[in-house]
């Protein structure tokens, strides 16, 4: 992937949009460490070998064979192998914690594509680009319809855009998916607060 193909994580523009495109990585063979991972994954299924990207926060890796006797790497630092060590380093940086949780791996390949698309929906905004942050989202409640953040943000943005309605719809949706009390409570409330459409 590296010697052969080229692909290396782009440490001079990492915040450049192209490198959460998965065309135009592979176009120019630059990428971010979630972007680069999904290529890794898929390159070694293909070859038959156990692979799974990892859900490592901030900085997702790659474990390649079977737990026991697992290999992690880095694919934007050029494959690298990690050390147990250096991963638990990564996640008491991160999190304050050594270990990893449930939640933190494996990636599934749906959860892998909402980690990418998360990716590009936050720069997009930080760029100052909220409506393609708005079709991101949209992609993200359509790839993972029980993802809650991704209804959130898109109603978030909904409202930016003045569209009361969608906004209603999106949190309408939210509340269905997910079991969470607290996190029930807070949709509700947030419904209630919507401005009630004028009657005809």
């Amino acid at each position: 992937m590296v010697e052969e193909f080229g692909f290396i994580g782009d440490r001079t523009h990492y915040d450049d949009p192209q490198n959460a495109d998965l065309i135009a990585v592979v176009d120019r063979r630059l990428g971010l460490p979630i972007s680069l991972s999904i290529l890794y994954v898929a390159m070694a299924r293909r070859l038959g070998w156990s692979a799974m990207p990892l859900n490592t926060p901030g900085h997702v890796l790659v474990r390649l064979g079977d737990a026991s006797d697992a290999l992690i790497i880095d694919p934007f630092n050029d494959g690298r192998i990690v050390a147990p060590a250096q991963v638990e380093a990564l996640l008491e940086q991160m999190t304050g914690q050594a270990r990893f949780s449930d939640g933190m791996l494996p990636l599934t390949n749906r959860s892998a594509l909402v980690r990418l698309l998360l990716n590009q929906a936050t720069r997009a905004e930080q760029a100052g680009h909220p409506a393609r942050a708005l079709v991101l989202y949209d992609r993200m409640t359509i790839v993972a319809p029980t993802h809650a953040h991704g209804w959130w943000e898109r109603a978030r943005l909904q409202l930016v855009a003045g569209d009361v309605a969608g906004a209603r719809s999106s949190l309408s949706a939210m509340l269905e998916i997910t079991r969470d009390d607290d996190l029930r409570l807070q949709v509700s409330a947030a419904l209630d607060a919507l401005p009630r459409p004028t009657p005809s």
